[in-house]
């Protein structure tokens, strides 16, 4: 069974469906004691920041999601949801995050009249360092990415895969442990995609 956590940051159905569509059995709860009994867990979600921040705290959500990485449940972060993981955002005025991971989130910028911002489509992930979530997936495979701030990992043996866009090269894939999280959609990234979640829906966190 894989728990999704709903913090209220968007729709979390396209995620749900697309692992049913791979056999895997789905709970999307907001209940930490749901949280805290899980096999396997996936951190979505999209919106900003601080709303998202203020939502795992009203919630009580944000201290199961810590003892659950600390007691090495598999723990797969999605857009925001892995952006969260970092110890600050620069969105919204600067927001500090969970922590978890070392490092922050920082906005887009470019010169380049014709680079839009959001990021909003597909791009490629450099794979950086091997890692079983993409088991079956060739280097430089295009998933699809909806973002305007991006991960800048500081601990570079966390980064498993990185991306180029409006002049950064940033982490767009990150593994510790029984974590990992990737800034792109899987859920929406069709066939390479549901590869990807089909490999969470069989690591063991290790």
């Amino acid at each position: 069974m894989i728990t999704i956590i709903d913090y209220k940051a968007g729709n979390l159905t396209s995620v749900k469906l697309a692992f049913e569509h791979i056999g895997q059995k789905v709970k999307i709860t907001d209940r930490p004691s749901d949280i805290l009994s899980a096999e396997k867990i996936v951190f979505p979600g999209v919106g900003a920041a601080q709303s998202a921040m203020d939502n795992l705290k009203s919630l009580n959500i944000l201290d199961a999601i810590k003892k659950v990485i600390a007691d090495g449940i598999p723990f797969f972060g999605i857009c925001i949801g892995m952006q969260l993981l970092f110890e600050s955002s620069q969105e919204d005025g600067g927001t500090t995050c969970t922590g978890i991971l070392p490092g922050s989130v920082k906005k887009f910028k470019t010169d380049d009249k014709f680079c839009k911002i959001p990021q909003m489509g597909w791009n490629t992930v450099k794979i950086t360092k091997p890692h079983q979530i993409f088991a079956g997936i060739e280097d430089n495979s295009e998933f699809y990415f909806v973002h305007s701030y991006y991960p800048d990992c500081s601990n570079k043996n966390y980064i498993i895969g990185q991306t180029e866009y409006a002049d950064a090269v940033f982490s767009s894939a990150v593994a510790k442990e029984n974590i990992v999280a990737v800034q792109f959609h899987p859920e929406r990234s069709g066939r390479i995609g549901l590869k990807m979640l089909e490999n969470f829906g069989t690591w063991n966190g290790r």
